[in-house]
């Protein structure tokens, strides 16, 4: 049943007050005035940690906003933030759009080039940063001369920081001089609150302004898929400058949530995010694999495992293999949730969990397997899985092909755009992944459009591959990619991270794969690696891995005068 092509049908008038718009002003002033003694725990530049009351986080949000306001910030401004999962950070997230202006969510991990053109794309005229990131700014500054004001924002006093931006002031000292916010105005929920940009490897990134609407929704939703309320304690993990950390911030304050920011931290050492969620009680935390994973590997080493069985475990930017959604439950009892989303989606899609209807019917091998899922669409999320021809296909799950999907939150384009405009068709957004819809309901991502490897006239999974390698005790992390063949158009090729230690041989790993994989859908070599490529959100970046893997092929050519050729790869 699908309503994408028919008209608006207006109805009965109603007399509910429908002019009251859904902002997020109104809900961070709901947690302030219904939670002000809920604390907000924070880590302290020193690497301590510290906190205060959700009223007091009111007052300098408001105060922020007089700061804001007193620079010349006015409704419709853009103020750029570069910062980590700070307490000014998340104070600057209501404070921000509480005078009417974005906030533009600066991704401290974009090469210098790309930011620069974010914070000149964006028209953004004030940029607050933390004194830790003063040289990103600085670098960005020269490529930016419309940005009015630099506002530095250190927990020092002011004359004890150098530093060479122009038109600098400091946060703190202008917090001292102001007072709160007396009157914060009713916005308009269609007026953006939030600018994200993409982190594709492909061309500049391209903006997403999020409406107010959007995110109330999101928030609303989120809350009530993950059970937040104000008995939880929510830990932001995933990175507060870009996509809004999946929207969690603004789940939590709806649901009046204690919340934990864990300032910086380095996924080499998650030792810290673990001992944050025994010290305050966390049960609610979002992630990408990539940090969950050294999380595991830290518990497995310690001698009395954490009780996490209240903890739900948001994860995204990459499927979550099951070894490790089975090997946290069996350590903590947390439950590993999978998230599907996009800075085009106001971050969700759909997300896991196991509906009670199958609980009964599944044996648990099923369960986990239904786990690699990406789960249910919101409500309100129309998704269609589309043909090379665009043709809607059957929710079977067999028919495999694009997914569009469109929303209340979900992008009609991308902001000031000059490019080509097939990202987007018929009100749907083109998310670029192949897959498949169960009939049960649930989302199978299979591959990307980009990343899937075409063999011979058939396509190969390489998330299934590379999920069913870290499946291997030994094997860390796994990325599988196609590279050129002569033969067959493309082969897969794996890069295999191993824990230390681990005498795992190349037969080893494709003993794990056989039976899975058809004999020609088995990759034609196998590196063991130290280390595999990410982005800049921690996704695997497979296209700095073909062009690596090019590379050495193109040195083997010229060493050997002999082109690569798998004309026997597959063969029976």
């Amino acid at each position: 049943m699908t309503v994408e092509d028919q008209a608006l049908v207006q109805g009965h008038p109603s007399t509910s007050g429908d002019d009251f718009p859904l902002n997020v002003n109104t809900l961070f002033r709901h947690a302030v005035r219904t939670y002000p003694e809920q604390h907000v725990v924070y880590r302290t530049a020193d690497g301590g940690w510290d906190r205060y009351t959700m009223g007091e986080c009111g007052i300098r949000a408001s105060t922020a906003a007089t700061v804001l306001a007193e620079l010349g910030v006015t409704a419709g401004d853009v103020v750029g933030v570069l910062d980590w999962n700070s307490k000014r950070h998340f104070e600057l997230y209501w404070a921000i759009p509480a005078l009417g202006a974005v906030l533009l969510q600066m991704n401290l991990r974009l090469a210098p080039a790309d930011l620069a053109y974010v914070t000149g794309h964006s028209n953004a005229t004030i940029v607050l940063v933390d004194e830790s990131l003063l040289e990103v700014a600085e670098s960005i500054a020269p490529l930016n001369p419309h940005v009015r004001h630099w506002v530095v924002m250190t927990d020092r006093p002011s004359k004890d920081v150098k530093t060479t931006l122009p038109n600098v002031s400091y946060f703190e000292d202008l917090m001292r001089t102001s007072e709160p916010l007396t009157a914060w105005p009713m916005l308009s929920e269609q007026a953006a609150y939030c600018g994200s940009y993409t982190t594709g490897t492909t061309g500049r990134p391209k903006g997403v302004f999020y409406s107010h609407r959007s995110l109330y929704l999101h928030a609303m939703t989120m809350a009530s898929l993950l059970e937040v309320s104000n008995a939880d304690c929510t830990l932001l993990v995933a990175p507060m400058f870009h996509a809004l950390s999946w929207g969690l911030p603004q789940a939590a304050i709806y649901a009046g949530s204690k919340i934990v920011l864990p300032g910086r931290y380095m996924a080499s050492d998650t030792s810290v995010l673990i001992d944050a969620m025994v010290a305050e009680g966390v049960t609610v935390v979002n992630g990408a694999p990539a940090i969950y994973q050294p999380m595991l590997d830290h518990i497995v080493e310690m001698d009395a495992k954490p009780d996490f069985h209240r903890v739900r475990m948001l994860c995204g930017a990459a499927e979550p293999p099951v070894s490790l959604m089975r090997d946290l439950f069996e350590q903590t009892g947390a439950e590993v949730i999978h998230g599907y989303g996009a800075t085009e989606t106001t971050a969700l899609i759909s997300i896991n969990r196991v509906k009670k209807s199958l609980q009964e019917s599944l044996s648990d091998d099923e369960v986990w397997e239904l786990k690699r899922c990406q789960g249910l669409p919101l409500p309100g999320m129309e998704i269609r899985v589309v043909d090379l021809d665009g043709h809607t296909l059957p929710h079977d799950g067999k028919a495999i092909g694009e997914i569009l999907v469109k929303g209340p939150g979900v992008a009609t384009s991308y902001y000031d755009y000059n490019g080509d405009d097939t990202h987007f068709t018929d009100g749907f957004w083109r998310t670029g992944d192949i897959g498949k819809i169960l009939p049960n309901g649930y989302l199978k991502l299979t591959d990307r459009l980009k990343d899937v490897i075409k063999s011979g006239g058939e396509w190969i999974s390489s998330i299934d591959m590379e999920n069913a390698l870290v499946a291997h005790p030994d094997v860390r992390e796994a990325a599988v990619v196609g590279v050129p063949d002569t033969k067959w158009q493309e082969r897969p090729v794996a890069l295999v991270v191993l824990r230390p230690m681990s005498t795992t041989t190349e037969d080893d790993i494709r003993a794990t794969l056989d039976g899975l994989f058809a004999r020609w859908q088995m990759p034609d070599e196998i590196h063991f690696v130290d280390a595999i490529a990410r982005t800049s959100v921690g996704k695997i970046d497979k296209r700095a891995i073909r062009a690596e893997l090019a590379e050495l092929a193109e040195l083997a050519e010229s060493s050997t005068g002999v082109p690569r050729d798998q004309s026997t790869v597959g063969a029976n």
